[in-house]
């Protein structure tokens, strides 16, 4: 999920071709408070182009005033948001207010929550099943590291991350990881995907369309690990989903969903190319004579 300020619609085309699964523009903490309508009105027009990618928008806290404002203005874009982040989710009640604003039987609505304070992290649970329209849950570190008074390390906020993704998969929603801050050094943003990966995020805010092809890369599985999944669910479909052997490996029900589940949204592993190989070149192969260019020079 890349990020664009809504005051930047400079930006917005560049967002839309980084090849980010999901564009969001945002309305709140990239936004300065004096420039908060203007954002609200520029950020109709993130969602113009049918050629782009799912797009949604970060509407500022609904427990403040520019976030109601946000909620009453989204309807009347001309191309309606359907995905919609909200920041500082606290409470059930903060999603269920979004749903019943928004929601509608003939507009889909997904949401995604915010959890970014000690309140929120403490009501982890009963926010992640607030609303059928709830898609996710997304950690957003600096707030709540600042809320504790530390770094943003990793170590530190490790515990709460797991947490996040806990209640997330609990409730059957993707959990999604906070942006890594650097712009540069992208090693540091491949780190920090690998580990939220191994947490069991699902995915990574990113700020920069730099920052998107390594956050893909690493959510991304490659071609064995697809097919050491199909091996997998080939062995459940033998052995009536009792216990089998894959690759040396003893597997049962839970290694059989978690294939299903990466083969579901990535699909099976690519077939392995039937072009025979080309025949290597001989070693000691005479030079090519050098060729007139009628162009002028020789090639």
């Amino acid at each position: 999920m890349l990020s664009v300020p809504a005051t930047a619609p400079e930006r917005f085309t560049s967002c839309h071709a980084s090849g980010a699964d999901v564009c969001v523009v945002d309305l709140e903490d990239s936004v300065p408070a004096h420039r908060k309508e203007e954002a609200r009105q520029s950020a109709a027009g993130f969602f113009k182009d049918p050629a782009a990618p799912r797009c949604g928008i970060r509407v500022n806290a609904v427990t403040e005033p520019d976030g109601l404002r946000d909620l009453l203005a989204l309807p009347h874009y001309p191309v309606r948001p359907t995905i919609v982040h909200l920041p500082k989710v606290e409470s059930p009640r903060d999603v269920e207010i979004v749903d019943q604003v928004l929601g509608a039987a003939d507009h889909p609505l997904e949401l995604f929550a915010v959890v970014e304070t000690p309140r929120g992290v403490q009501n982890l649970a009963e926010i992640a099943t607030a609303s059928p329209s709830l898609r996710g849950l997304i950690f957003g570190a600096a707030d709540y590291a600042a809320a504790l008074g530390i770094g943003l390390d990793w170590e530190p906020l490790a515990a709460v991350r797991a947490m996040v993704v806990n209640a997330a998969r609990a409730a059957g929603l993707h959990a999604i990881d906070a942006p890594t801050f650097e712009l540069v050094d992208m090693a540091l943003v491949r780190a920090e995907s690998i580990q939220a990966r191994r947490l069991g995020f699902s995915g990574k805010i990113a700020l920069h369309p730099r920052q998107v092809p390594v956050i893909t890369e690493v959510f991304s599985p490659d071609p064995e690990q697809l097919a050491h999944a199909g091996r997998i669910v080939a062995a459940a479909r033998r052995s009536g989903q009792g216990v089998a052997t894959v690759d040396g490996r003893m597997v049962g029900r839970p290694f059989f969903e978690e294939s299903r589940r990466l083969l579901d949204e990535f699909g099976p592993a690519p077939e392995p190319s039937t072009t025979p190989p080309a025949p290597p070149l001989p070693e000691h192969d005479p030079p090519l004579p050098l060729l007139p260019n009628p162009h002028g020079g020789l090639r």
